[in-house]
């Protein structure tokens, strides 16, 4: 009774001091959002609406929103990304036209510079910065299989920037003309206990559907400073080289000699999302739709060359794991499609990146990787038990706080929770693989009958192992699945949507989840995660030491 007293107080008072506060946190003051110190919370399951499957279907070719709109070298997909610290970002873009078919030729990407004038007014664009560029392709030696070249896609990071500060840019090549318009981005606020960007959006799965529409724009509405995409971007991979799609690839196309994709749709995502993610800066992890595996066993061609990722300044040297810091939080993104045993480099990485957190400066510690580990849908079930073995305990030993993930095709919050046992300082997991794409929306629990897949299922590549096993204690020992809703499981919906992370002060953050059937002033989950440093503080402190050999 004494915590439950002292918790209302806190929220009391804490509630009346935001001056930050959300509209829907303000309409619903005389109802307190509850907050991880009231929980463990019992297990909810919102009913499943069939109406809410929505228009899971693709944008066509010939919709405005993905037409090509410049002409000759002038720049289009123009995106922002960050690097580790405020004071620097990615702008990167492409130029030219991608091709087509069975007799293509690339396009020199030395014949285009990549330039970016930026400063603090619009008029003059005081800085200039240089950077690189490239080409790519998906090719394909079958005798009617197209293949595809890529527009010169560029990245240029633009160094030494001021905290919280808007900038204007132009990006493109002067010499011929083929400059952008003026668009404009936010910096980082400098790291610090008390310093954070007013909203990240966490979204996945997006695909591009009219779901997608629906889900951007009412993100968008949200005026975020950051936006998370936990992987599987565009689906690319759901289509053969002829245009022609499906929502089950393997299903649908068995006999053809090689896993085909459609690179245009690439195209056509970098097209529609560039009136958001030209002035939000937008951070990605690769999801297993991303792997696109080619002839020449090439994979996450075009996600390799078409995102700029801080993984030199992070000293991952990969795309597939980096970490980043967002004022005072240090984001970790984690690959679950490369090797990630205690053997491996991301795991070494990741050793010594935890190593070097600065709590003091970073309070807030949030790890985001694509398949969940605390999942009570039946799709992907324990699909990521290998990853979860592997690297659970030493996220936890620094004290991870949230986790967000995607893959599962609906929503799911959990309780803090570690090594599958409720725990006051496991990080609160959060599967957010619901952002619109066109394959079928998860529905099914693996905790109702019949539902729980077979163990066989769960076979992990990365590992060439079988990792899930039964339960070996808890409500559901001697079984593979629960047989009710797990009490990991605080909320789940099957229901499409985004979510919205305010981060208040070094231990308050509030997590909304919006659906996208509801009006914006509506939210579909709502909690304040909080962090209890003095009860939870890092378990370990590894010594520094030097990446160069990672």
């Amino acid at each position: 009774m004494l915590k439950h007293a002292l918790t209302m107080t806190f929220w009391w008072s804490f509630l009346f001091s935001l001056a930050t506060a959300t509209t829907a946190a303000i309409n619903v003051a005389f109802t307190p959002i509850p907050s991880t110190l009231d929980g463990p919370f019992e297990p909810v399951t919102a009913p499943y609406d069939v109406s809410l499957r929505g228009s899971a279907v693709d944008l066509p070719d010939t919709d405005p929103r993905v037409r090509r709109r410049v002409k000759g070298f002038e720049p289009e997909q123009i995106s922002v990304s960050l690097s580790v610290n405020y004071d620097s970002v990615w702008i990167s873009w492409i130029t030219g036209e991608f091709q087509i078919g069975n007799n293509i030729m690339p396009l020199n990407h030395t014949t285009v510079a990549s330039l970016v004038r930026y400063g603090t007014s619009r008029i003059p664009l005081t800085h200039e910065a240089i950077g690189y560029s490239l080409v790519y392709n998906q090719l394909y030696p079958f005798e009617g299989l197209q293949n595809y070249t890529s527009g010169i896609i560029h990245h240029v990071r633009l160094t030494g920037l001021k905290p919280n500060t808007r900038y204007y840019y132009r990006c493109g090549d002067p010499s011929i003309s083929a400059m952008s318009d003026i668009y404009h981005f936010r910096t980082m606020p400098i790291s610090g206990p008390r310093s954070y960007p007013k909203r990240i959006a966490v979204v996945g799965d997006l695909g591009l559907t009219y779901n997608t529409t629906d889900t951007i724009s009412h993100l968008k509405r949200n005026k975020p400073d950051l936006v998370l995409l936990v992987g599987d971007v565009t689906y690319a991979n759901l289509y053969l080289t002829n245009g022609t799609g499906s929502d089950c690839y393997d299903c649908s196309f068995p006999q053809t000699p090689i896993h085909e994709t459609y690179q245009p749709r690439w195209d056509y995502w970098g097209r529609f999302m560039q009136s958001l993610i030209s002035k939000t800066p937008i951070m990605v992890v690769e999801g297993n739709h991303e792997i696109e595996k080619q002839a020449g066993n090439q994979t996450f061609v075009a996600y390799s060359s078409r995102f700029a990722f801080p993984s030199e300044e992070s000293k991952s040297l990969s795309a597939f794991y980096y970490s980043f810091n967002a004022g005072g939080i240090h984001f970790i993104m984690l690959g679950a499609y490369v090797p990630y045993s205690k053997s491996a480099k991301q795991y070494k990485w990741l050793e010594m990146d935890l190593a070097n957190v600065d709590r003091s400066m970073t309070p807030w510690l949030v790890a985001v990787w694509h398949p969940p580990w605390y999942n009570s849908y039946k799709a992907h079930y324990k699909e990521a038990e290998c990853m979860r073995v592997e690297m659970e305990e030493l996220l936890y030993s620094y004290g991870v706080d949230i986790v967000f993930n995607g893959h599962v095709h609906a929503y799911e919050r959990s309780n803090r929770v570690y090594n599958y046992t409720l725990d006051p300082c496991g990080p609160v997991h959060i599967t957010v693989g619901d952002g619109g794409n066109r394959e079928k929306m998860a529905i099914e629990h693996a905790d109702e009958a019949g539902n729980c897949p077979e163990p066989s299922s769960t076979y992990d590549e990365s590992m060439d192992a079988f990792c899930a096993t039964n339960f070996t204690s808890g409500p559901a020992a001697g079984k593979f699945c629960w047989d009710r809703q797990p009490d990991f499981s605080a909320f789940r919906e099957s229901s499409f949507g985004h979510g919205i992370l305010e981060v208040k002060n070094e231990t308050w953050a509030l997590w909304t989840w919006y659906r996208n059937q509801d009006s914006t002033g509506k939210v579909g989950d709502q909690i304040y995660i909080v962090r209890q440093p003095d009860l939870c503080p890092a378990l370990i402190t590894l010594p520094k030491g030097s990446v160069a050999d990672i």
